[in-house]
């Protein structure tokens, strides 16, 4: 059963797979480095993360500070939004609101919607939450906040998307609808 043939093929087995085995842990190390240093003196973790990666800043080393300091105001961005783009993120609210005055669906309309005050849809079922800043208006900067987290802006409404997390997919939103109505 175990002829000359049989072993060279079974040990060739062997040693290919232990081969895969080898060159995949040099490839990995090769991708993902996870020691700790090792280079000297004088390097420190921005000079290693500069040659094999980047250096992702965080509040303890003063870099979020100075973007703070650069945050562009919301109604800045809604003034250079792309409409087109605007439109197409109009996409994931379509399901659920119309763009026709009058034409309310699982919410209410949004023909005219940028300073309209804050649940004035005649005929549609507003929350008790909405209802009640019904004396506020959907400015740009409510509008933000809102699609940023609707369920942060008036907590208890009925919506349930649980909103844009990008600031320029908002001010393309709110730039195009702000040319629908009004």
């Amino acid at each position: 059963m175990f002829d000359t043939m049989t072993f060279t093929k079974a040990s060739a087995a062997v040693i290919g797979t232990l081969l895969v085995f080898l060159l995949g842990n040099w490839a990995g190390s090769a991708l993902y480095n996870t020691s700790g240093g090792g280079h000297g003196a004088g390097h420190g973790d921005e000079a290693h993360a500069a040659a094999t990666g980047y250096v992702i800043a965080t509040a303890d080393d003063g870099h979020a500070e100075e973007e703070a300091e650069e945050a562009v105001p919301f109604a800045d961005m809604v003034a250079a939004a792309d409409v087109a783009k605007g439109e197409k993120v109009w996409g994931k609210c379509k399901a659920c609101h119309k763009l026709e005055d009058g034409a309310n669906g699982t919410g209410p309309h949004l023909y005219g919607l940028v300073d309209r005050p804050i649940a004035s849809v005649g005929g549609f079922g507003y929350s008790d939450v909405l209802a009640g800043m019904s004396a506020d208006a959907w400015t740009i900067d409510a509008l933000n906040e809102w699609l940023a987290n609707p369920k942060a802006f008036a907590p208890g409404n009925k919506m349930t998307f649980s909103g844009l997390k990008k600031d320029k997919d908002r001010a393309n939103l709110v730039a195009y609808l702000a040319t629908i109505g009004g």
